[in-house]
């Protein structure tokens, strides 16, 4: 059931279930299918348009979701002044879902994430929210209590619309399109990718999602197997959410250089398998259910070098007390940091301290060995002259890793 068809009434059956989320069932799995979302999706759907077209068409306007920022999109991507944010939503409902995750009630935004692709169509910066990160609440359709609230309470409140205003409202920034997936499309859209390769430093072994690796190395992903491991929290890095989003950029850095190889983007049947999974498993926003709209935004995203993207951690530390006590706070100042640069259309570099953040990865010691020098991250390419270079920005203490930096996760011992 589509957001904007589902009875207000029947929404508060539903339970918000802070505390539980926290000991077992908070899961992140989302992220790196919503990061599927970003890369796999538009791409696909721009690659096979014009032979399955209609079919894309009709699913993605059946699932499509209203949110107050919908508005016509101008006839360039490219036109938006300041570039264009799209932001990635990951629900746990149990709802349709045919007994994944178990029985479990809830409608929670346990992975989001907001993506803003440059101006200039050169970069591209992935951030992402942690689920416990205590924030301001708008005025949302099904009200909620006063002051702060963990972020991943705004879909239970309002739908896809008061995650959208309360993301706004955070980082100043207008979000033009949004898109909401599922357990589901996790399992669908690793299996039309054909796995996502993940390595691991060390056995990892998870009794709460049911993973279990049992070597060190790397190993292929798909279905189950990549929604366990999307999950794990406690089988990775210190345990934390904040650990597990380090860990999860391992499988999203992986899954945007398989989208970007030559080995899918010429390989028709994936694409198709791609696009039709990403239409049949994604609730867009009405504005962003439009294939000429995804198209455009599959060719910017094709086009930006892997070094250019850029995943990141909202600054945020736990431990504090007061509204924060187990929850995460914002660390302020690194936060306007970070946000400062990407309103300023900025492409964003990263410190030689980024990678790990909470011991969820690691530098990969195997990766191969680029056939060329690569520019070193935050340094502009001196040879190219072929537009004006800007150098990326770097904000000490920001989290994260390119697209390009092959990585491992690390077990949680």
């Amino acid at each position: 059931m589509s957001e904007k068809s589902r009875p207000a009434a029947a929404r508060p059956t539903v339970i918000a279930r802070h505390g539980r989320l926290k000991r077992s069932a908070a899961w992140k799995s989302i992220l790196a299918l919503v990061g599927t979302v970003a890369a796999v999706s538009l791409v696909a759907a721009g690659s096979v348009a014009t032979i399955a077209g209609w079919q894309l068409k009709n699913q993605l306007q059946a699932n499509s979701v209203y949110i107050p920022a919908d508005s016509a999109p101008p006839p360039n991507i490219g036109a938006f002044e300041g570039g264009f944010n799209i932001l990635l939503v990951g629900s746990d409902t149990r709802e349709g879902q045919g007994g994944i995750g178990g029985n479990e009630s809830s409608v929670l935004n346990d992975v989001t994430m907001l993506m803003h692709v440059a101006e200039d169509k050169q970069s591209a910066t992935v951030v992402s929210f942690p689920r416990d990160l205590v924030v301001p609440l708008p005025a949302c359709e099904n009200g909620g209590p006063a002051g702060g609230q963990p972020i991943n309470v705004t879909l239970y409140y309002g739908g896809l619309s008061c995650t959208v205003s309360t993301v706004q409202n955070l980082t100043g920034l207008k979000i033009q399109f949004a898109g909401l997936i599922t357990f589901r499309g996790v399992i669908a859209m690793s299996n039309a990718v054909g796995g996502v390769p993940v390595c691991v430093t060390e056995p990892i072994h998870d009794p709460y999602t049911g993973l279990s690796i049992k070597k060190p190395g790397t190993h292929t992903l798909s279905g189950n197997n990549a929604l366990a491991f999307l999950r794990s929290r406690h089988g990775v890095g210190d345990g934390s959410d904040l650990g597990r989003i380090s860990s999860q950029q391992v499988f999203l850095s992986s899954l945007v250089r398989k989208i970007k190889s030559d080995d899918t983007l010429t390989d028709f049947g994936k694409l198709y398998s791609i696009a039709t999974a990403a239409t049949k498993n994604i609730s867009l926003s009405s504005n962003f259910a439009n294939l000429d709209t995804l198209v455009s935004v599959a060719l910017v995203l094709k086009d930006i070098p892997l070094d250019h993207i850029v995943f990141v951690q909202y600054p945020s530390t736990t431990g504090v007390g007061g509204i924060y006590s187990g929850k995460v706070a914002p660390i302020q100042a690194t936060a306007d940091a970070l946000f400062a640069v990407i309103k300023k259309d900025l492409p964003l570099g990263l410190d030689a301290n980024a990678i790990g953040a909470y011991g969820g990865s690691t530098t990969d010691p195997n990766a191969p060995k680029p056939s060329s020098t690569p520019t070193p991250t935050g340094t502009p390419d001196p040879s190219d002259t072929s537009k004006p270079t800007v150098k990326p920005q770097v904000v000490p203490g920001v989290k994260g890793q390119t697209a390009a930096q092959y990585t491992c996760s690390v077990a949680n011992n």
